[in-house]
């Protein structure tokens, strides 16, 4: 998650070395397991200076994406944060998914049907799209358009990418090259 061996964790626990962890670091690592900074060797902070929504109600805040990945015939991607929802952090470490890695886009169309619907949240991770492919649903660029639909990676080495409404078209036979994968969609909310 941090991008350092695990000694370096170790060490500062076991050994106190280093003394201090980098203020990323910290922060990243409280933010994961749900503990105050200071219990990392933060200095104390007063109530009143927090400006972090999330130390105050206890929830992270991943950051939501002003853009629709499109589960229809596509939208543009304009890589804006609008706002951010709050999750449990308990909730997000069961996921085993390092909250930096996350933002929540809206599904813009009704090709995904019934499984994803149009105006749905969807949570992506974005480390998922330097790990090798599973079968999923994923957010990804195709011709500049941002697209949320169905992936596998067929026995050819190519990528079939499907619609569960079919209404819609499915592709068969795409080199992964045509293709840019944003992230793996692993959850979405939706209004009942």
């Amino acid at each position: 998650m941090l991008g350092k061996n695990a000694a370096y964790i170790q060490q500062y626990i076991r050994r106190g070395s280093p003394r201090k962890l980098d203020e990323e670091d910290r922060r990243r690592l409280a933010e994961f397991y749900g503990v105050e900074e200071h219990l990392l060797g933060a200095p104390a902070v007063r109530e009143s200076r927090r400006s972090s929504p999330a130390r105050s109600d206890g929830l992270l805040r991943i950051k939501q994406l002003q853009v629709g990945a499109s589960a229809g015939p596509g939208s543009l991607a304009d890589d804006e944060y609008a706002e951010s929802m709050g999750f449990g952090p308990k909730w997000l470490r069961r996921l085993g998914i390092d909250p930096a890695n996350l933002s929540l886009i809206a599904v813009d169309g009704d090709s995904m049907d019934p499984t994803l619907g149009d105006g749905d949240d969807i949570m992506v991770d974005h480390s998922a799209a330097s790990r090798p492919l599973r079968d999923g649903i994923y957010v990804l660029r195709m011709d500049d358009v941002l697209l949320v639909k169905r992936v596998a990676m067929g026995p050819s080495g190519k990528l079939s990418i499907r619609s569960d409404n079919p209404q819609y078209p499915d592709w068969d036979d795409v080199s992964v090259e045509s293709v840019n994968i944003i992230g793996k969609v692993v959850w979405t909310g939706r209004r009942l």
